[in-house]
Parts: structure tokens; C-alpha cells; sequence
């Protein structure tokens, strides 16, 4: 029958119909002239046996033959030009029935192209060739059938249009299935590949994230340590050794954190070799702003939960990264205030600094606040930052530390926000 291409995986492959291995629609154009070939055989073969039992019928000769290949021929474009194909092939079965050939396997090639111009799209065609094909039958066996072969032949019965009538319902009826499973399979098989891009553009962000918040923060005390270097190289040789020291100790820790995120590229689906950094390593960071020149206080508040979600712990430890990453660059305070409250459901974090802005617009590109709050927006979070009305700088981040972290779960944030929605990069 009908070759389609499926969302299954059958013997063809995955995306192709279980029978398309022999029906050919990838050789010759696309053409179906294997299904096409069978099919012809088939029904060549089928006929011949019907005639034995139809003596009263004309004998199966040459020009019969021709007329079964002639029907047969269409058939491979019925997927190019279905609608031609199906009246061509009922004006062929209705000649042949004119002739006074024997009834049989000839209406196949009916059933084939109906099924196809229904598949395609074509359900009104197929439905205008069948009834064709039935009045004209019914104008050959109650009025024609005196004059045309065989001679002597008599009406035929009415009973004998029940199951015509019921056999040209089947087909179209079949058509119909097989074009609604169709019409599902492409529908599936386009929701999975939005959700493999989709999938894979979150991977992207994700990536992206991760470069961002270990190169902005490593790079930022790289850039630190470097100028307080040079400044100290002549005058103060050791403490120009204790910048270079922490620039070592900066880029060592960038490059095992970036080869980890590359890994991931390398081997999608392999456990990462070293544990995703989370708020354990706070006294780390802490360090590094120190090297920074900037001092941080770290104050926490609550019953610490036993254990974050891994997620949750992750995204904290980058917000406050990044954070401090913002007050080392932007901000003319050599201070910070890291105040932690852990909740029964939610982690709220919160980061100052006595300000004011320097160096480069406050309103920057904005990636890094973009970043942070992708980061809480994946856990059903928010991050609210902008400038206090003291001048300082404020980032507040609430993550919900629920089984998915989904907004609207219990402790999930209010999203209003006292600050300005003034931003540094």
C-alpha cells in the first residue's frame, strides 16, 4: 500500500514506515516502483484466479492484461500527483469493468490511490473518485450492460451494491486513519525536535553562564592583582610577589573550572570529575575578594538546611560570585556584606556594598545580573538588584528549595522590589 515516512523506529530506520525498506521512495526520484511492481504482480495474479471462477465474465486476455497494467502505471506518481493519479485509475477500473472483465483483485489499485490522495491532503478528490467510480458501475451492470460485453448478460443484482458501497466506505475510511496517525507522527516528531533545540539551547545558557562567572571573576582578580604588581614591582618587591602569587592561584582555579565545563562538551552525560562548587567554598571566595583588596562579611542566619539541592547550592555560590565579581569592578567601596538566611523551603541571599559606582556606566550590557537571574529563574527564584537610596548597590536573590524549585511552590518570593532598577553589567 501507501508508503509514509513514521516517527517509529521499524526495520526501515528511525523516521521511516516499517515497510519503506523495499517500497523505494529514496530510488528513483522518490518514486514508489517497488510497492508499485508488487502490487501490479499481485493483482495480475489475483485476477487470473478470479476469472476461473467468473465463466460467465470475458476470459482474461491481452487487452485485459494491458488494462490491469494501465491502472497499475499511475500508481507511481501517487505521491507526486495524487489527485490525477486516483481519477485516472478509476477511469482505467471502470473501462475494464466496461470491457466485461472478471471483478476482483482490479479494484486494489482504486483502494491504493484513494489511500494515497487521502494521505496527501487530497480527501475530497478521493471521495469524488470513488463515488464516480460506483455511479458509473451502476450505469454499466442496471442500463449498459445490453450492449456492452458479455453478450447476453443480465442486470445485476442491487444486493451486490451493499458490499461495493461498504467496500469503497473501508478504503476511505482506512485513508482517513492512516492520514490522522500520520498528521500525529509528524506532529511528535516536530515537539521532539522543538524540545532537543530547546533542550540544547538551554545547555548553550547554561555554558555560557558558567564561562561568564568563573572568567569574570578570575580575570577581574587577575586584573587586580596585576595593577597592584606593577605599582609595587620597584617599591615593594614582596608584596608585588604576593600579587603575582594570588594571579598563579586566580588562573590555576579559572582553568580547572573551565576545563570542567569543556568536559561536559567532550562527554555530554559523564559525571563531572571534580563537585560543582556551592556555598562550601564561600571561605574560598572570601579569600579571593581579599586578594581583591575588597573585604567581605559573611553572616547567616536560620537553621542551615541539611544538605542544599544541588542546583540551589550551585546557583547561590555563582550569585554571590558574580556579585562580588560586580563590587571588585564597579563599585568604589573596598567592602561587602554577604547576609545568608536559610528557610524551611527557600535560601535568601543578599549582597551589599556602600557604593558609589565607578569606572564604567552602571548600566553596562547587563550580562551578568541576565545571568544570575536565569540562574534563580530556573529554580522558580528571583533576583532583585539596583541602587539602595543610601548610594550603595544591592543584590537580593530568594531560591526556593522545593523538590523542582517551581514558581508559585512554598516560599516562593514576592517579585516586588524596593530598589531602583538600576544595574551594573
Amino acid at each position: 500500500m501507501d508508503v509514509e515516512r513514521t516517527a517509529g523506529r521499524g526495520v526501515g530506520g528511525p523516521g521511516r514506515a516499517p515497510w519503506g525498506w523495499w517500497a523505494g521512495e529514496r530510488h528513483a526520484g522518490g518514486l514508489p516502483w517497488r510497492s508499485t511492481l508488487v502490487i501490479a504482480v499481485l493483482v495480475m495474479a489475483g485476477t487470473g484466479f478470479a476469472a476461473r471462477n467468473q465463466p460467465d465474465r470475458e476470459a482474461l486476455d491481452v487487452l485485459g492484461r494491458a488494462l490491469l497494467l494501465l491502472g497499475a502505471a499511475p500508481l507511481v506518481f501517487r505521491h507526486r500527483r495524487p489527485v490525477p493519479v486516483v481519477f485516472g485509475v478509476a477511469a482505467v477500473t471502470l473501462a475494464y469493468l466496461a470491457a466485461g472483465y472478471p471483478y476482483g483483485p482490479v479494484f486494489v489499485f482504486v483502494a491504493v490511490a484513494c489511500f494515497a490522495a487521502v494521505v496527501h491532503g487530497h480527501r475530497t478528490a478521493a471521495w469524488w473518485a470513488l463515488g464516480l467510480l460506483w455511479a458509473g458501475h451502476l450505469v454499466l451492470s442496471h442500463w449498459l450492460y445490453r450492449w456492452l460485453p458479455p453478450a447476453g448478460d443480465g442486470p445485476a443484482p442491487w444486493g451486490q451494491e451493499l458490499p461495493a458501497g461498504a467496500f469503497a466506505v473501508a478504503v476511505l475510511a482506512a485513508s482517513e486513519l492512516v492520514r490522522v496517525r500520520r498528521e500525529q507522527w509528524a506532529q511528535q516528531r516536530a515537539e521532539r525536535a522543538a524540545a532537543e533545540r530547546r533542550r540544547a539551547d538551554e545547555e548553550r545558557l547554561r555554558i555560557a553562564r558558567e564561562l561568564h562567572d568563573v572568567l569574570a571573576h578570575s580575570i577581574s582578580v587577575i586584573n587586580v592583582q596585576a595593577g597592584v604588581g606593577l605599582a609595587l614591582l620597584d617599591a615593594d618587591p614582596e608584596q608585588a610577589r604576593t600579587a603575582l602569587t594570588t594571579i598563579k592561584a586566580a588562573s590555576k582555579e579559572a582553568l580547572g573550572e573551565v576545563r570542567q565545563v569543556l568536559d561536559t562538551l567532550r562527554a555530554p552525560g559523564d559525571a563531572p570529575r571534580a563537585p560543582a562548587p556551592g556555598l562550601g567554598r564561600l571561605p574560598e571566595l572570601v579569600e579571593q575578594a581579599a586578594a581583591a583588596g575588597l573585604t567581605v562579611t559573611v553572616t547567616a542566619s536560620g537553621p542551615p538546611a541539611a544538605g542544599l539541592p544541588p542546583g540551589a547550592d550551585l546557583a547561590a555560590f555563582r550569585i554571590v560570585q558574580e556579585a562580588l565579581t560586580n563590587v571588585v569592578r564597579h563599585s568604589g567601596s573596598r567592602t561587602a556584606r554577604v547576609e545568608i538566611a536559610h528557610g524551611p523551603a527557600r535560601l535568601d541571599l543578599r549582597v551589599d556594598d556602600d557604593g558609589p559606582a565607578t569606572g564604567t556606566e552602571a548600566g553596562g550590557s547587563g550580562n551578568g545580573l541576565a545571568g544570575m537571574r536565569e540562574r534563580a529563574a530556573a529554580l522558580g527564584g528571583t533576583i532583585e538588584a539596583g541602587v539602595r537610596p543610601d548610594g550603595g548597590f544591592r543584590v537580593h536573590a530568594v531560591l526556593p528549595l522545593g523538590p523542582r524549585g517551581a514558581p508559585g511552590s512554598p516560599g516562593s518570593p514576592s517579585p516586588t522590589s524596593p530598589l531602583s532598577p538600576e544595574e551594573t553589567p
